[in-house]
């Protein structure tokens, strides 16, 4: 017999340069009948990102390749509950014989439960996980924790099915009691193909002459936000406290600790060996990588770090904290050694020493961390969703049904549901 085709309605809050290369793929996919339905268009659109402290519009395609639509926000726009509030929900879902929602919308944002209502008034499958991999949030806040933990098993027994995005996401869930039968991982990932593509095509040499850095330095890189839980200043004093002759620090990225870090610079004596590049563009990323020689994670919080995916998929090696998400799934099994204590500043100096002794080394380890990223990729991902969504469909009972978008083409659909 033919294998089940499920009509699949994904509920995100806006389009991401991560996700986009993903919904294309799964468009093709045999099991699912796909159409996304975004409940703003932030990032599609030019838009102030007030973390990267600049106005922001990817320069990746992100609406190309797959069936979407644009449900409108009534909500405030604002990081609140009523922040993100879509009633035309109500409308698609009851109208349109899904067999599943994901929802990559919080359960923080009223859209969630507008999806979620619809969906089991619909007896259409609902999955929705989280990127977390523990309960304590990215403010500290002590009863935030304590809330979470009463209500997250509440929470996600929810679900049809839980989807979670790395190993410790998984523990997380079966640390709540959730039956290790209702979780499935779905590798975080970003398009493999495309960063190795444009990694080859790096004028490495010309990168790094454009850094004004010698050909023979080793270039250590920080991607990301400059944001206080990133811990930029973490590398920065820790490349200080070695004040490598033979070393270049590379912060790419922007955001209102940039300010402290170029004046820190200064006062370390290092102001000659550090470059700051400012908000680089997806496009422009692989060049930043493949002329690097190791990318470093500080972050306190990081529930996973996709620049680590980025990196290695551009044949570089990882220095990661402990409290990063991918430590576990992408840097431990390259290098256990890479892995770091947050906040330990010395333990990273130490590290950087090591690796602007050892460049063979750190060559070495990126041909590792290439072959490593090839086992998590977007074909795992999407074949995990995939069978999530079989499961839970399973779960509820849902007879088989005709899926009402199978006579349009998944490239590019597009409208507004009031």
């Amino acid at each position: 017999m033919p294998e089940r085709r499920y009509c699949v309605l994904f509920v995100a809050s806006h389009p991401v340069q991560y996700q986009a290369p993903l919904f294309r793929r799964m468009a093709k996919h045999a099991s699912l009948d796909l159409q996304v339905a975004y409940c703003s268009l932030r990032g599609a659109e030019a838009g102030h990102d007030p973390e990267f402290g600049a106005n922001i519009q990817w320069d990746v395609p992100l609406l190309d390749g797959y069936s979407w639509t644009h449900v409108p926000n009534r909500g405030s726009g604002a990081e609140s509950f009523f922040g993100l509030f879509n009633p035309g929900l109500w409308k698609l879902i009851r109208g349109g014989n899904y067999d599943a929602i994901v929802s990559y919308v919080g359960y923080v944002r009223a859209s969630f439960w507008v999806a979620f209502a619809a969906a089991k008034l619909s007896k259409a499958a609902f999955l929705f996980g989280t990127d977390a991999v523990s309960l304590t949030p990215r403010d500290g806040r002590a009863w935030k924790t304590k809330v979470k933990k009463y209500l997250w098993p509440r929470l996600f027994r929810l679900a049809d099915q839980v989807i979670v995005l790395s190993g410790a996401g998984s523990e997380l869930m079966r640390s709540l009691r959730i039956p290790p039968e209702r979780i499935t991982l779905t590798p975080f990932v970003v398009d493999n193909d495309w960063w190795m593509q444009r990694s080859k095509q790096v004028d490495r040499a010309a990168v790094r002459a454009s850094w004004g850095v010698s050909p023979k330095d080793v270039v250590i890189v920080f991607s990301g936000k400059l944001q206080q839980w990133k811990r930029p200043l973490d590398l920065l004093r820790a490349f200080g406290k070695v004040n490598l002759s033979n070393a270049a620090l590379v912060f790419a990225g922007d955001g209102p600790l940039r300010p402290q870090l170029e004046s820190e610079t200064a006062s370390l004596g290092i102001a000659s060996r550090a470059r700051f590049l400012g908000f680089v563009n997806q496009s422009g990323l692989p060049a930043v990588y493949t002329a690097a020689d190791v990318l470093v994670l500080p972050s306190e919080f990081e529930p996973f770090g996709l620049v680590v995916n980025e990196a290695m998929c551009c044949e570089r090696p990882v220095m990661a904290s402990d409290q990063a998400g991918a430590s576990r799934d992408l840097v431990a099994p390259v290098c256990p050694d890479f892995v770091f204590r947050c906040g330990d500043v010395d333990a990273l100096a130490e590290l950087l020493r090591k690796a602007a002794a050892e460049p063979a080394r750190l060559k070495e380890l990126g041909r590792v961390a290439l072959s490593h990223i090839e086992t998590w990729s977007p074909e795992r991902n999407i074949a995990a969703l995939a069978e999530a969504v079989r499961i839970a469909v399973s779960r509820i009972g849902r007879r088989e049904i005709e899926c009402p978008s199978d006579s349009v083409t998944p490239a590019g659909r597009q409208g507004i549901h009031e």
